[in-house]
C-alpha cells in the first residue's frame, strides 16, 4: 500500500483518480485543488507519491513540484498532465519530479506508475523517455573529469538502464543477474558519485545523456 495525495483542479478527474487508486489498495491520505491547498495539506498528510496536474490555478506543478521536494525530499512527485510537451516534461524532471504520464494513460498505467514511482523508479508514458534522454544529452556540458571514469563496466551498464527508468526487477532480468546484485551495483554508484539516493543518480544519468543505446 502506497500513501499518496491527489492534486488536480478538475472535481472529476480527481475524483476518479482517487478512486481507481484506492480500489487498487493505495491509501489517498489527501487531495488538493490548487497549490496552495496542496502546500497547506502536504506536510500532515506525508505522502510517499503525489500525483500533481502541471496546470493548476495559482502555483504551476513545476512550482509546486519544487515546494513540496524542499520540504521533503523523500516524496516522489508522479505528473499526470494533459500536456505531453517535451519542455514540459523536462521543466518537471528539472524540479524534480520522478515520473511524468499523459492523462491518456489508463488506470492501469497509473496505479503501476504510483507503485513504481514509491519503489524509486522513473516513470515516463512511453515515447517521452527518448525525448527528455536526447535534450538533455544536447544542452549537457560534460565535466573536464568525467566521474563516469570512476565506474566499473557492470556499474556504467546499470546506470544506462536506470536512466531510462527501468526497475530493479527489469534490469535483473536483463542482465540476468540477482535483485540485491542490482541493488549493491546501484549502492556503490550511489557511493562513488556521491549521492544519497536512486531519485538523484537517474537525474544525473539523464543529464549526462546516459541510455541503454549509448
Amino acid at each position: 500500500m502506497v500513501r499518496v495525495m491527489v492534486v488536480d483542479d478538475h472535481p472529476m478527474w480527481r475524483d476518479a483518480v482517487e478512486r481507481d487508486l484506492q480500489a487498487a489498495g493505495h491509501q489517498v491520505v489527501a487531495v488538493a485543488a490548487n497549490g496552495r491547498e496542496a502546500m497547506a495539506r502536504f506536510p500532515a498528510a506525508a505522502p510517499q507519491v503525489v500525483v500533481l496536474d502541471l496546470q493548476l490555478p495559482d502555483h504551476s506543478g513545476v512550482q509546486v513540484t519544487s515546494m513540496m521536494l524542499e520540504h521533503d525530499p523523500t516524496a516522489r512527485v508522479l505528473i499526470l498532465s494533459a500536456s505531453g510537451e517535451q519542455d514540459d516534461v523536462l521543466e518537471a524532471i528539472k524540479a524534480g519530479a520522478t515520473g511524468y504520464l499523459v492523462k491518456s494513460a489508463s488506470s492501469g498505467e497509473l496505479i503501476d506508475a504510483v507503485t513504481r514511482v514509491a519503489d524509486g523508479d522513473t516513470v515516463f508514458t512511453p515515447g517521452l523517455a527518448g525525448l527528455v534522454l536526447g535534450e538533455f544529452r544536447r544542452i549537457a556540458d560534460g565535466p573536464a573529469d568525467d566521474p563516469r571514469d570512476q565506474l566499473t563496466e557492470r556499474e556504467t551498464e546499470i546506470l544506462k538502464m536506470v536512466a531510462t527508468g527501468m526497475s530493479y526487477k527489469q534490469i535483473a532480468a536483463r542482465l540476468v543477474l540477482s535483485h540485491r546484485t542490482v541493488q549493491n551495483h546501484v549502492q556503490n554508484t550511489l557511493r562513488k558519485l556521491q549521492m544519497n539516493n536512486r531519485v538523484q543518480l537517474t537525474r544525473w544519468a539523464i543529464e549526462h545523456g546516459l541510455d541503454d543505446n549509448a
